[in-house]
């Protein structure tokens, strides 16, 4: 009989073990659960600890608290600008779950959020993209877009229980057939602009080569005309002191003007000359030299 009671009251317990089990389950401070009932939601838990539900009629989904990110396996958009040019947008977004009920009951299991929000991401990154023109999107205002972005996105997500607290564009491109183009033209005008900067510094330089020549004739001409006013002004002087010179002393100037002649004309080894010995030429060679 004893034997009979332990071996019910091991069951029991073993029962009850397995009642405990599958009735408590626990949330971490990341996460909130939901209570489903044969599929219909019947608590949320968004206090972290030990819970309890009914076993095996009741089981718990996890919602994560944590902001995520709407990024896995995204590619690149294409999106036209205002300006009818064609991007290539690389964008991501992050999002809380604000209300894990609705997030439940409009997406379902967790893991189909993404195919879920990306449209409606996707939807407001055109739309806000497509009203600016591609240099307001690559250069002028992208922190500007992507709170725009983040707002639409924001109030596109709220009917799945999600609030979007960031949105960033990591690369907005043109498409590489046209950035190939682009680049191309590019480096034409910028070749034309160097073929015309060397042609005007050419031409500059030729100016300036022509402007230093006139300049140098000028002055090289003004130096000769000075030089050839100081040499008259010289040689005016020099005959002013010989005039007063012979007109103290004629005989001595008369002499000085003979033996300059001489020198002169006496110069070098070979000299020949042919004058009347009784010249004026010879007076100051004495007797001698004029019998000669």
């Amino acid at each position: 009989m004893n034997r009979s009671v332990a071996i019910g009251a091991g069951v029991v317990a073993v029962i009850l073990a397995i009642g405990v089990y599958l009735s408590a389950f626990t949330v971490s401070m990341t996460q909130q659960a939901i209570v489903l009932q044969f599929g219909d939601p019947r608590a949320v838990v968004t206090e972290p600890g030990l819970h309890w539900k009914l076993p095996v009629i009741q089981n718990v989904i996890y919602i994560d608290k944590r902001i995520l990110n709407l990024d896995h396996g995204a590619q690149p958009e294409e999106i036209i600008a205002k300006d009818r040019k064609r991007l290539v947008v690389d964008a991501f977004a992050r999002y809380r779950i604000v209300d894990s009920l609705r997030f439940y009951q409009a997406v379902g299991a967790p893991r189909n959020a993404d195919s879920r929000l990306r449209p409606n991401f996707v939807s407001s990154l055109r739309n806000v993209l497509g009203d600016h023109t591609l240099e307001e999107v690559v250069r002028d205002d992208r922190a500007g877009l992507m709170k725009k972005i983040q707002q639409a996105f924001n109030a596109a997500a709220q009917q799945f229980g999600v609030e979007v607290v960031d949105v960033r564009i990591r690369r907005a491109d043109l498409p590489d057939q046209n950035s190939q183009a682009i680049y191309q033209r590019m480096q034409t005008e910028r070749e034309r602009e160097a073929a015309e900067i060397r042609a005007q510094g050419n031409e500059e330089a030729q100016r300036i080569r022509s402007r230093a020549d006139r300049e140098v004739t000028v002055i090289i001409a003004e130096a000769e005309r000075d030089a050839q006013i100081a040499r008259g002004e010289g040689d005016a002087k020099r005959n002013e002191i010989y005039a007063a010179a012979y007109s103290q002393d004629p005989d001595f100037f008369a002499f000085y003007r003979s033996m300059e002649a001489y020198r002169q004309s006496l110069k070098g080894d070979n000299t020949t000359m042919i004058v009347e010995p009784q010249g004026e030429f010879f007076r100051y060679f004495g007797a001698e030299s004029g019998r000669r």
